[in-house]
């Protein structure tokens, strides 16, 4: 328990005094924001602001993780592994697409089908991996069975179409949360919050393990490595709050495509770890409202020929110009976040009980 505190307390330290002498750093080498010219006119004062921060989270998360561990004298985890991995992939192709609208100084970066190539890419080889390197009772990573609030019996797929199914998840969640970090700190405090309800589901499995002393066996959960897991979710959160200390309005940096893309494939990488793909959609529910409001916008567009179901898509846009201050939208959709967080942790929760 004592490395999994000690991640969470080192990212966050990490991520309060690194993310500041990173804004030095990108502001004297002028890295900074390209706003979107149709956004909502009062952010046009945020065109030049630091972004690519999503560098720090990564490596305060990354840091934490390895150095939690050489204090605990444990060696790493395959699943603990392949997150990381993950995060960085992830980070790596958004960093590509935030370097792009810095050298080409406009606000649209890599083309959608890039990114798209790339996020499959990251996806496939997660998925495969993610299938091998059984423990010794037979558990891998990830499982061939989709999962809700633990693996559904019933629904076991080839393992083509689970890797498929794991590169989705990645695709979805890390475009959704780019599309919500859209506000000073909307996506990292929704980011956090996710996480830190993993944080709590991680430690619930490593407690009620198939693989401890205190199972029960008609109750345990049957995931890999949990203590490692419970480590990472809870320096993700960590790493998300003391970032948000630099981000939260007025934002002294974004975290731009760096960060973001890499906080939805982690998101997409834990449900599939933790058993709790589809359980990510109530937990994440803010994102996926954010993704689904941008769909129908653009469906409605389509075939009404120019006209507009919201004002704005994504929706915090619309708030906004229904006359919303930037603030208040931004801690109204956090409660949102924190609601959805919670009720999807007791259904969690009332699943192992009722059970």
């Amino acid at each position: 328990m004592s490395m999994i505190i000690g991640a969470g307390i080192i990212a966050m330290l990490i991520a309060l005094v690194g993310t500041k002498f990173w804004i030095n750093w990108l502001v004297k080498r002028q890295y900074g924001q390209f706003v979107r010219d149709d956004g909502p006119q009062t952010h046009s004062v945020k065109r030049g602001t630091p972004t690519m921060g999503g560098v720090v989270i990564v490596a305060a998360v990354v840091l934490a993780y390895f150095i939690s561990h050489l204090i605990a004298g444990s060696p790493p985890s395959a699943s603990g592994l392949l997150i990381l991995g993950l995060l960085v992939g992830a980070s790596f192709l958004g960093f590509l697409d935030d370097w792009a609208k810095i050298s080409q100084q406009r606000s649209l970066g890599l083309s959608p089908r890039a990114k798209l190539i790339g996020q499959t890419a990251l996806g496939f080889v997660f998925g495969y991996l993610a299938l091998q390197f059984p423990d010794g009772r037979g558990t891998t990573p990830a499982s061939q069975y989709v999962s809700f609030l633990r693996d559904i019996p019933w629904i076991k797929l080839p393992i083509i179409l689970a890797i498929a199914w794991m590169t989705f998840l990645i695709s979805a969640y890390s475009n959704a949360v780019n599309l919500t970090d859209g506000l000073d700190g909307l996506a990292t405090g929704a980011s956090g919050i996710v996480f830190g309800v993993y944080s709590l589901i991680n430690i619930w499995q490593r407690n009620q393990w198939c693989g401890s002393e205190l199972e029960l066996q008609h109750l345990c959960y049957n995931v890999r490595n949990p203590n490692d897991l419970a480590g990472i979710s809870v320096a993700l959160a960590g790493a998300c709050f003391g970032f948000l200390w630099w981000n939260a309005r007025p934002a002294q940096i974004f975290m731009g495509d760096t960060g973001s893309l890499a906080l939805g494939a982690a998101m997409a990488g834990m449900a599939v770890f933790t058993r709790t793909e589809l359980l990510l959609t109530i937990m994440g529910m803010l994102f996926v409202v954010e993704t689904a409001s941008s769909a129908i916008q653009v469906g409605y567009f389509k075939l009404t020929h120019g006209k507009r179901f919201f004002k704005m898509a994504p929706i915090h846009h619309h708030f906004e110009l229904l006359g919303w201050d930037e603030i208040t939208v931004v801690i109204r959709f956090w409660i949102i976040s924190c609601v959805a967080a919670v009720g999807a942790f007791g259904l969690f929760y009332a699943e192992w009980v009722v059970g």
